[in-house]
């Protein structure tokens, strides 16, 4: 299916990515603010779960961007 090329770089599903990656950014950054209180809120009251499953999504928004590029370079063949 593929050229004889190992495929590991694909320019066209980086460039498809790029909008989606820039969006991801932002919601990182959301994401740290998020995390940043999670982490306070956590040191004072840390019985708390909730606050825990909240930082746990909070790093999860901060490698959005990363997921997004991966996956976007994944479905563009070569």
């Amino acid at each position: 299916m593929c050229c004889d090329c190992d495929c590991e770089f694909r320019p066209l599903g980086f460039l498809l990515g790029l909008p989606f990656a820039f969006l991801c950014i932002l919601l990182s950054i959301i994401g740290v603010f998020i995390w940043i209180v999670g982490l306070l809120l956590t040191c004072i009251c840390p019985c708390c779960l909730c606050v825990t499953i909240v930082v746990e999504l909070a790093i999860e928004l901060i490698k959005a961007p990363l997921h997004v590029m991966k996956w976007f370079t994944s479905k563009i063949p070569c």
